[in-house]
This record gives C-alpha cells, structure tokens and sequence, in this order.
C-alpha cells in the first residue's frame, strides 16, 4: 500500500476537536508546501492539525506512516517535538541512517527533532502515526540531497 500526500485543515476555526477516526487523511499524492515538515517520502500522509508549517507561529502535524518506510538523515530547521500515537517508530539521530543506532519507540513515546540535527527513522510491518509541533517557518534538508524525494 503506497500512501503520499497531505491535507491541511481549516485555519479559520481556532477550536478543533478532532476524533481518531475524523482525521481528514489524504486520498492522493501532492508535493509542494503541502509537504513542509513532512520528510516527502512515498508511504507517508501529512494532516496539518494547526497553524501552517511555512509560515511564522506554532503548528502541529500529524504523519502517517505506512509499514516498512525508511526515511534517510534529514533536518529541519525549526524546534520540533514529537509524539509516538500509535504503531512503533524507529528513531535515531546522526548524518546517515544506521538501523543499529534506531530505538524503538512503541505509542506514547516523546521525541526530540532539534533544530539542524540530523535524524532517520523507519517503520516496520505495522507502520505507525505520529503527531510533531514546531514553531514555523519549517522545511526539511536532507543530508545528501540525493535522498531527497522531492528532488526525484
């Protein structure tokens, strides 16, 4: 199953509540500031749950991940925090991706991304979803840029 893309939510109403299973997952594939924050590669769907990952001010996203996705040392550079929802995320930190450096990170996990410090992460057969906040404008870089899907 090849998930991509992203939605983004109304930034007229201020007050959401939003149930598991009223999240607006996208259908298809897009690229573009649709994707700001988000590591672009195929297997992953970004929600933007508040505010604008391109823009100045907080913002909060929600990734799903499909099962056996590695995503390559990347950066972004804005401060960012992150919370394991659901399935089991394999992070770690460093310039190139190390599945022995990964920790397993089942639901209710916190995480770190600092700004400009390398990271990967990966899922197994389960996949899994994970809500992150930063304070925009936000962008990702990836360490060799030939990893970058957004440049394929």
């Amino acid at each position: 199953m090849a998930l991509s893309g992203a939605t983004v939510l109304s930034a007229q109403d201020p007050q959401k509540r939003i149930t598991p299973a009223e999240v607006p997952w996208p259908a298809g594939a897009s690229t573009g500031t649709a994707l700001v924050g988000s590591s672009g590669v195929s297997g992953t769907q970004t929600v933007t749950l508040k505010g604008d990952p391109t823009k100045a001010g907080l913002y909060t996203i929600l990734l799903r991940v499909g099962p056996n996705t590695r995503i390559q040392a990347h950066s972004h550079p804005d401060d960012r925090v992150a919370t394991v929802v659901s399935g089991d995320w394999y992070f770690g930190y460093g310039k190139t991706f190390d599945e022995a450096a990964l920790k397993q990170l089942p639901p209710g996990s916190f995480y770190t991304e600092p700004p400009g410090v390398d990271h990967f992460a990966m899922t197994k057969a389960t996949g899994a979803v994970i809500q992150i906040s930063g304070t925009g404008p936000s962008g990702t870089t990836y360490v060799d840029p030939r990893n970058d899907p957004n440049r394929k």
